[in-house]
């Protein structure tokens, strides 16, 4: 199976930074992307980056980049996941919210099994923090209309990885801890839902 990890954002994207400026969502994003897809390689599992460039790639472009591999390969045999940091503001102030979240387009999908296994590999992974889960529809993941979701044929899902305008999260993210809890749940999340198929 091929796995492609989307860093979401790019040096350009106005805005996507913590208040201090710790955090550069565009960077952060990519640090952990690369991560894990060095981790996915040494599982011997076929991994790549969505988008090398440090621009910020088009979301058009980003789901035509995935859909030319499942054209290729077949959507079965492709994922995708897209790593983000959340925000409850623009930046421009610390805020309460915390959690870690996986998105799914609306309804029953292909994305929805990658999904849950990235849930539970963020529970093993982040003992003690807040889960955004949401069980309406029966399983962990939120949904929305994200495009990245929307317009790529494979298994797709956005995760939102704690949020930079926290300052216990924007701690937590940037620590040596925390950065190894994030790349270990994506790999370890990403590499169950390949054994599964």
């Amino acid at each position: 199976m091929k796995i492609l990890i989307d860093n979401g954002h790019g040096r350009d994207t106005a805005g996507k930074r913590s208040p201090d400026g710790r955090i550069l969502e565009w960077s952060y994003n990519r640090e952990i992307a690369a991560r894990v897809v060095a981790g996915l390689r040494s599982l011997n599992l076929d991994a790549d980056l969505l988008v090398p460039e440090d621009e910020d790639i088009s979301l058009k472009e980003r789901c035509r980049r995935v859909n030319r591999i499942c054209s290729k390969l077949g959507k079965t045999n492709v994922c995708l996941v897209s790593i983000h940091v959340n925000a409850a503001g623009r930046g421009d102030r610390w805020y309460n919210a915390e959690g870690w979240c996986c998105y799914t387009s609306t309804g029953q999908t292909a994305g929805d099994v990658l999904a849950n296994h990235l849930c539970k590999a963020a529970l093993d992974n982040l003992p003690g923090h807040r889960m955004r889960f949401d069980y309406t529809d029966g399983d962990p993941d939120r949904e929305a209309a994200f495009y990245i979701l929307r317009h790529t044929a494979c298994a797709s899902c956005l995760t939102e990885n704690g949020f930079m305008d926290c300052i216990k999260s924007c701690d937590f993210l940037l620590s040596d801890e925390g950065k190894a809890a994030i790349v270990q749940l994506h790999v370890d999340g990403i590499a169950a839902y390949v054994r599964s198929r």
